[in-house]
């Protein structure tokens, strides 16, 4: 099972390297960096810069506002300094994003990002073997490669494309195109899993005649050192799962578990700006079937019983307390053996 973290969204350039060195320390294997308040690809480069074994994945990168040439150098670069430990995630965002933050048309946005996908790589392919760029699709067209222009190729394989989605489309669209997969927060339960995500993923990898990409899940998980510790976090926990939750996209767990109730509660909320009665709808109990939740040292049985099967790599978040960072860095040993 490949462990993996996210650099919190807030982290500023100048605290890149202290995170990311803690990182690689506790034994992570793959750093997440998002694109919210900063540029992800400077972030990467930094990350990449102060780590050595690290892989440093992108979780996600908003395509539509930027060509995917100018992704493709982007990538390109981090992929050489790197010495190949760069892996590009792109996501389509929101239409309101795209249109209202970005200044950007919304169009089709599973057809737009499945032809971004192949943009990138009939690019990487001219990057790498000096073929005429000639690629046409439904969105995009290249046909202007200037020597002067290419990179050159790489000594390391070309970046892997990782895509993430929540509805059928977006995840058939992953099937069938990327290398890897991650999941949103609200579709890494098990039942959603099983019932909607594998599905989808399953049915576009068959349309292209392709195998399933690899799968990361991003269950919100609650753990710590002790039961103390747990119920702090499970608080913390709980705020970002009822936020999540009141978007009435994101309402299918709750659905699949006998939830809806609630999840028209959490929009109904959400929808007159009532943002702190969003947590008091979630109990405790429908908190333990909604995430995965024990001390340090129970976890790795729990996330066992979870997603044995499922996935091939789990996202966690690193210990509040660095106290606590040789604790959690020996469990992670028995959940990276999860297969």
């Amino acid at each position: 099972m490949e462990i993996v973290t996210s650099l919190p969204a807030d982290t500023g350039l100048s605290q890149v390297a202290q995170r990311i060195r803690r990182i690689e320390e506790l034994g992570c294997d793959t750093v997440h960096v998002s694109e919210t308040v900063h540029d992800p690809f400077a972030v990467c480069a930094l990350a990449a810069e102060h780590s050595s074994r690290l892989t440093v994945r992108t979780s996600m990168v908003v395509a539509f506002p930027r060509s995917p040439m100018i992704t493709a150098c982007a990538a390109w670069d981090l992929a050489r300094f790197s010495d190949g430990r760069f892996q590009l995630g792109i996501a389509s965002q929101v239409r309101g994003n795209i249109v209202g933050r970005f200044a950007m048309p919304w169009t089709d946005p599973v057809a737009q990002l499945g032809d971004y996908a192949d943009s990138l790589r009939a690019i990487f392919d001219a990057f790498q073997h000096g073929t005429p760029l000639d690629h046409r699709g439904s969105h995009y067209t290249f046909t202007r490669l200037q020597p002067f222009f290419n990179p050159g190729p790489l000594a390391v394989p070309a970046p892997t494309v990782w895509l993430g989605g929540v509805n059928n489309r977006m995840c058939e669209l992953a099937g069938a195109v990327a290398d890897g997969f991650v999941a949103h927060p609200t579709g890494s339960h098990p039942l959603s899993l099983t019932e909607q995500v594998l599905p989808a993923l399953h049915a576009g990898a068959k349309s292209r005649g392709r195998g399933l990409p690899r799968i990361v899940v991003v269950p919100k998980v609650i753990a710590g050192r002790d039961e103390p510790t747990v119920a702090r976090a499970r608080q913390t926990i709980r705020k970002e799962l009822a936020f999540l939750y009141s978007t009435p996209a994101y309402r299918g767990t709750l659905d699949r578990l006998g939830l809806g109730d609630t999840a028209t509660a959490l929009a109904a909320a959400a929808q007159a700006k009532r943002w702190d009665q969003l947590p008091e709808l979630l109990t405790d109990e429908m908190v333990a079937r909604l995430v995965p939740q024990a001390t340090y040292a129970d976890l790795p049985d729990v996330l066992e019983q979870w997603y044995q099967g499922l996935c091939q790599g789990i996202s966690l978040e690193p210990p509040q307390d660095p106290a606590d960072d040789a604790e959690f860095r020996a469990m992670l040993d028995r959940i990276r053996a999860i297969d």
